[in-house]
């Protein structure tokens, strides 16, 4: 190796090209993650070792010494964040992977779409994070267009087609919504509505269309009512589509907040759940194991989802090229939520 290519910081790119493999299997062997033959793992081991890659060559080129620190902001109201699970899990599993590199995360809880650009550009111009973490992504996501601008190494949480060529960490989320349909549908139910996130976020527009397809698929009626997320939007709408001159029995939510919500407020209203409506949540959580009855959910393990998204990033900042992920497909967790059809429908 020349001088000039000793001066130059080393990649896992560039590992993975003396050592003749993948980045990724670079990166298994780097974090000693299973995966690989222990050939391949003792070979790039000893081309690490040669070339002199370090974990943080990549944040130190970026910024001096290296912030040692990954970002994470998103646009939420504190009240919300607080008892939402599934941050709370995916931030935990972030946390996992980043204590293995002795890396650090930086979470910031931002108004809008604007001050999450503007946190990003912040922190670049501060040299506060080595890369950030893009969640709940949008269509035309200005903040993709703000990492690339930039040149901060990201990795986008979220299906690849919104994800502009970034690294991405993806599930299927339309094949997971066709299993709730066709559970309800096995289960007899002819009327079935979705209670959506709202259409700013890419993955709306994905489960609507699989939704809208199951159903017809199967020959229900169907609709789609939009919500925030929020306990109050779950409950309101599960008041207003049970007091509709058909009110459909089943219903599917974007998240387990609002199926709570739901399950509390038709009991207020003297529903049995399932006897008269079965309910289904993404997003499996403890939420849904506790209540009762207990939630039929979209299960899967977020926290993982985390871990992999940070090791992504991390293998970003050392310089792998852009690629993309996919985790394991939401499964149905079939609970005391959902039953076969009121015989009067």
């Amino acid at each position: 190796m020349t001088s000039a290519a000793r001066a130059r910081r080393v990649t896992i790119a560039d590992v993975a090209r003396e050592a003749q493999t993948s980045t990724a299997s670079v990166s298994y062997a780097l974090n000693g993650r299973p995966g690989i033959s222990e050939a391949t793992r003792e070979r790039v081991l000893e081309v690490a070792a040669r070339l002199g890659w370090s974990p943080a060559s990549a944040a130190r080129a970026l910024a001096g010494a290296g912030a040692d620190t990954i970002g994470l902001v998103l646009t939420k109201d504190p009240r919300d964040l607080s008892v939402e699970p599934f941050y709370m899990q995916f931030i935990a599993g972030v946390e996992s992977a980043l204590t293995v590199r002795s890396r650090g995360l930086l979470l910031e809880v931002a108004a809008d779409a604007d001050a999450e650009v503007e946190a990003i550009r912040r922190w670049r111009g501060s040299r506060r994070v080595d890369g950030v973490l893009l969640t709940d992504l949008r269509p035309h996501d200005q903040r993709i267009a703000v990492v690339r601008e930039a040149g901060v190494p990201a990795v986008a949480v979220g299906d690849p087609s919104a994800a502009a060529g970034l690294t991405t960490v993806w599930t299927d989320d339309a094949a997971a919504m066709r299993q709730a349909v066709q559970h309800l549908a096995a289960l007899g139910h002819r009327r079935i509505t979705r209670v959506a996130a709202p259409r700013r976020y890419a993955y709306t527009a994905i489960r609507d269309e699989a939704f809208d397809q199951a159903a017809r698929a199967c020959g229900l009626d169907h609709d789609i009512v939009r919500s925030d997320l929020s306990e109050d939007a779950g409950a309101v709408a599960t008041r207003a589509v049970l007091s509709s001159p058909r009110p459909p029995t089943g219903l599917i939510f974007d998240n387990d907040i609002m199926a709570v919500a739901a399950l509390t407020t038709a009991h207020q209203r003297g529903l049995s759940v399932p006897g008269d409506v079965s309910i289904i949540a993404w997003d499996d959580s403890l939420l849904c194991r506790l209540v009762t009855p207990g939630l039929t959910a979209l299960s899967h393990d977020v926290v993982a989802l985390g871990a992999e998204a940070a090791r992504r990033l991390l293998d970003v900042i050392d310089g792998a090229e852009p690629a993309v992920y996919q985790e394991a497909t939401p499964m149905l967790q079939i609970r005391a939520s959902t039953g076969p059809a009121p015989t009067e429908a």
